[in-house]
């Protein structure tokens, strides 16, 4: 493919690195910055000499900086122009062999991932690691387990590519506290997932502050903006502390929990340290304490569990569950219910 014939929607910076390892990892001496950009696939999208060398440097940087040994070889004979490989005995992969219990975390892993924009990938790796001897150990050590980190939705791709290319992203955000919808400017930094949700963290330049925004309180697309290298990431970004701050210190939710029901909820239960104090336990019910830091995913799979498990307190938490319920009650029945005869009612 030439440099010039390339044509379509730009290609993903995850896909573009790819491609370029792909390519260094097989060609039989190495490849000079002409031949990537005429051959592998996304840098000839680039809208000129310069584009193309910024968006090359960045991407062996990153692969690099990934572990990707990428080396440099320098011409001879009648060509003193320099090339680029990957060293493969350095890059090659040991063999792999995993316990039961490091399998079953890769594959509760492999789960998280399944959504649309890894799944293919996911299965391919889970399917090698199969191969190597793995069986089925995996599912036997996560069985009855489920990721609550859930997928991290449309605005995933847009912002990882923003933040690879550094370039600014527009998007309407939902508040937390309010639920007024607004538009936000954003420098996003980092990506990361914290108390069951996907978050970015970067600079608000209307607020001229640095911001957490949950991925799933954006409402609609994240627009990506035109210019790369639009800002700098700086090297101190402390992730940790912007998302601990956001989801808060750890509390306890007092749950009257039918009995047998909820298992995952009990699985996590630890002892009340006043088991006469807060509103009595209904009879017939388990009382079942458990920790928690973000209100949202749990009362979300609280609600999931409907009148199962009855929330005793905290009382934001169980309005946060009885708004849920009522909202699933108002929903309209979307199939008519037959009567034993056949009619409907």
């Amino acid at each position: 493919m030439s440099a010039g014939s390339e044509s379509g929607p730009a290609t993903r910076p995850d896909e573009r690195l790819l491609n370029l390892v792909i390519a260094l990892v097989n060609t039989s001496a190495a490849m000079t910055k002409q031949q990537v950009r005429a051959n592998v696939h996304g840098y000839g999208a680039a809208a000129s000499t310069d584009a193309f060398e910024r968006m090359f440097e960045r991407d062996k940087d990153t692969l690099r900086a990934l572990g990707v040994p990428i080396v440099t070889v320098e011409g001879s004979g009648h060509s003193d122009e320099v090339g680029y490989r990957i060293d493969n005995e350095a890059y090659a992969l040991g063999p792999v062999d995993l316990t039961p219990a490091e399998l079953g975390v890769v594959a509760l892993a492999a789960q998280l991932w399944s959504d649309k924009l890894l799944r293919t990938d996911m299965s391919r790796a889970m399917t090698k690691l199969a191969a190597a001897g793995a069986g089925d150990a995996a599912e036997d050590v996560v069985a009855g387990l489920t990721p609550r980190v859930r997928a991290a939705g449309d605005a995933y791709g847009p912002l990882l590519e923003a933040i690879s290319e550094r370039r600014v992203v527009t998007f309407r955000y939902r508040a937390a506290s309010t639920g007024q919808v607004r538009a936000r400017r954003v420098e996003p930094w980092r990506i990361a997932a914290r108390g069951g949700g996907w978050y970015v963290v970067g600079h608000d330049l209307d607020r001229d502050a640095v911001r957490v925004f949950r991925l799933s309180r954006i409402d609609g697309r994240v627009r990506v903006g035109p210019h790369p290298d639009a800002y700098r990431i700086p090297a101190d970004v402390d992730v940790d502390a912007a998302l601990g701050a956001r989801v808060g210190a750890e509390r306890t939710a007092r749950l009257a929990v039918a009995p047998e029901r909820a298992t995952a909820l009990r699985a996590r239960a630890v002892s009340a340290p006043e088991p006469d104090a807060g509103p009595p336990v209904p009879a017939g019910r388990d009382l079942v304490v458990v920790p928690f830091k973000t209100l949202t995913p749990l009362a979300d799979e609280i609600a999931g569990h409907g009148a199962a498990v009855v929330v005793l307190e905290p009382a934001d938490l169980r309005s946060e569950v009885l708004r849920r319920l009522r909202a699933a009650a108002a929903l309209p029945r979307t199939t008519e219910e037959e009567e034993p005869d056949g009619r409907t009612r």
